[in-house]
């Protein structure tokens, strides 16, 4: 049974249940996902939202810790909506959590590129849903690192040559060290932290150093954004 989940307020450091905002144009299923949501002590269901519009509006004023992103939504999609909330350049990024009918398609890529931390599939069990929201609202990503892999590797070779030329990008790039590259590579690879330590005859805590060091130095909330990162600097071979 996965455990609970909480957040910790930045000015005393007591525990509050996490905040979560539903975004799903289906009125049955955005029910569904408050009614399952709201049953948990450790989940606050702090707002709806019906279009993509609303969405960045309610999460704008709202902040919820984690929002739970469909998709295909009129006005505005989920993917133009994400990129609005946690894309590049903006300043306060909220956690996103796309929930989707689509599998490893082009639209959750774009999604994870707009600056999504993870997808589920909507027919996931409610378990599964609740334990996505508890695992990205610590800071975590949700999708396993070979799945990452598979579906960015399906994509990246449209973006990656434009990419690569961004000054930015490879000077953030140059500034990691010998060591710091490997693990990126390895993470981008789909390896976890236990199998990194294992490749590189490391402990798993100097691999975890290791991993938050590159987050920082590339600015990336988590191994999501690391994999789809080395993928369009041309780091990894996409077709691996």
């Amino acid at each position: 049974m996965a455990g609970t989940g909480v957040v910790r307020t930045a000015d005393t450091g007591t525990a509050r249940p996490i905040r979560v905002l539903v975004c799903e144009d289906q009125e049955l299923v955005r029910t569904g996902y408050v009614t399952i949501f709201t049953a948990q002590p450790d989940l606050e269901v702090v707002g709806e939202a019906a279009d993509g519009r609303v969405a960045v509006e309610a999460a704008g004023r709202l902040r919820p810790d984690v929002v739970v992103m469909d998709i295909r939504m009129p006005l505005l999609d989920g993917i133009e909506a994400t990129r609005l909330l946690a894309g590049p350049g903006v300043t306060d990024p909220v956690k996103i959590l796309v929930v989707t009918t689509f599998n490893l398609d082009e639209y959750v890529y774009e999604a994870l590129r707009a600056g999504a931390s993870g997808f589920l599939l909507k027919d996931s069990p409610p378990r599964d849903l609740v334990h996505g929201i508890r695992t990205i609202a610590m800071g975590e990503s949700l999708l396993a690192p070979a799945v990452t892999r598979q579906l960015v590797g399906r994509f990246a070779d449209r973006i990656r040559p434009a990419e690569a030329r961004n000054p930015a990008a490879t000077g953030a790039v140059a500034a990691l060290a010998p060591r710091e590259t490997e693990v990126l590579k390895l993470i981008a690879e789909g390896l976890s932290n236990a199998e990194i330590a294992d490749r590189m005859v490391l402990s798993r805590e100097t691999v975890k150093t290791y991993v938050s060091r590159i987050l920082t130095k590339l600015d990336l909330r988590d191994r999501v954004q690391a994999v789809v990162f080395a993928h369009r600097m041309g780091l990894v071979d996409a077709q691996g």
